[in-house]
């Protein structure tokens, strides 16, 4: 039976970038030391990182600085995805080594319409290759980008190939009932879901989910992580409603170009902007459009400003 690793709130950190587009590592450390400080985990390489931007070797290299900086790989969920197993095995063998808390795994996302037993023998490949016990794989469901959909099917077959080694499942779906289902059928198997975003972050403990994973937790982490510790006390409605108030602003704009806007303009920090082609930094107008909405929601990032100060030292 697979043993969970890690639960709660976690970020797919956003990846700064250098003007010449080479990841800001500095930045990339002081971030995940942010969110470590608002009790809030790291799923770094996610979709919202521009993970599928970056070379094997870039998320490597920044994984290997994350943790020679005191940064626990323990609280750490990369992304190690990839359509080639060559790639997807070897990130995933690096993570491990490194002793993270399991890796975020994507389907081989090219080819649409592929039968389950090519998506298990893929992930199946993967596994062996990586042939580490230590190896926990969170499978992750986003059919709304990926289009090559995660069923429960494939994740029984999974499990009872590889107990030890399929620890659960990042559901992006964004349609709560296929998350519930995931967990009604597999939680008591020791399979962790978590759901893609904040939404329905009291229905899924509740319903013995294992938290969320969000774009948003990376400008919102402690208010989500205030959320999700008090799913059963009487202000966690309340909490609920606020931080989905924050997500319907967001979702109002490109995600991963306007989380970066807000970094930079809560943390005084315009390095944060760069976004690598082909996505589009958010514009001044967008951008104060949204934080004018921010605002009026009494939005902040406490301690944000000198996380950043120290980084840009």
């Amino acid at each position: 039976m697979a043993t969970a690793r890690i639960k709660g709130v976690l970020s797919p950190v956003v990846t700064p970038f250098k003007r010449d587009l080479s990841p800001d590592v500095g930045r990339f450390i002081a971030h995940c030391k942010w969110l470590l400080s608002q009790d809030c985990g790291l799923a770094v390489f996610g979709t919202n990182s521009e993970a599928n931007s970056m070379a094997a070797e870039e998320r490597m290299a920044l994984l290997d600085a994350a943790v020679a900086a005191g940064v626990s790989p323990a609280r750490m969920m990369p992304g190690t995805g990839a359509c080639s197993i060559v790639e997807a095995a070897k990130v995933s063998a690096h993570a491990t080594r490194l002793g993270v808390g399991g890796v975020l795994m994507l389907p081989p996302f090219y080819y649409k319409g592929v039968p389950e037993e090519g998506l298990f023998r893929f992930f199946s490949e993967v596994v062996q290759r990586v042939g580490d016990a230590r190896l926990r794989v969170y499978l992750y469901h986003i059919p709304p980008v990926a289009a090559v959909p995660i069923t429960h099917k494939l994740v029984e077959r999974l499990l009872k190939a590889y107990p030890g080694q399929i620890a659960g499942m990042k559901d992006s779906s964004d349609d709560w009932p296929h998350t519930k289902s995931m967990i009604d059928a597999f939680a008591k198997d020791g399979f962790d879901v978590f759901s893609g975003n904040e939404k329905p972050l009291i229905e899924n403990v509740k319903s013995g989910g294992a938290g969320c994973i969000s774009a948003t937790a990376n400008i919102n982490p402690g208010k989500i992580a205030e959320t999700y510790r008090s799913w059963d006390k009487p202000d966690g409605a309340k909490l609920q409603s606020w931080i989905n108030e924050v997500r319907g602003v967001m979702q109002g704009y490109v995600m991963i170009p306007a989380l970066k806007y807000v970094i930079a303009h809560y943390g005084a920090d315009a390095s944060w902007t760069p976004v690598r082609p082909p996505l589009v930094e958010t514009d001044d107008k967008t951008g104060r459009d949204m934080i004018a909405k921010l605002d009026a929601l009494g939005f902040t990032m406490p301690g944000l400003r000198q996380a950043m100060a120290v980084a840009a030292e």
